[in-house]
């Protein structure tokens, strides 16, 4: 039973707080969980204003399943955010 990690470097240059940061993950989280029943959470870079690290998980009976719906996550998140997803990789357990 693979369980899969796909984690998403994020840059938001338009971003001068920690707030407005905020309002750009808060929502793609909330979209992501709700799409596609996964595990968001922010990694790294919670005291930088431009920059985030999310994590997104799941678990599954088959990696080629978990494959299948992380590239899916990773399209939607990049058609959200375009251009700001910077890197990603995925780990599989």
């Amino acid at each position: 039973m693979p369980l899969g990690v796909l984690t998403l470097d994020i840059h938001i240059p338009y971003a001068h707080s920690l707030k407005e940061k905020r309002s750009v993950l808060q929502p793609l989280s909330a979209r992501l969980r709700a799409r596609f029943n996964v595990a968001v959470a922010e990694l790294d870079h919670q005291d930088l204003w431009q920059r985030a690290t999310l994590g997104v998980a799941s678990i599954s009976n088959s990696q080629a399943l978990l494959e299948s719906m992380f590239q899916q996550v990773l399209a939607e998140a990049e058609a959200i955010l375009g251009n700001e997803v910077t890197n990603y990789s995925v780990q599989f357990f």
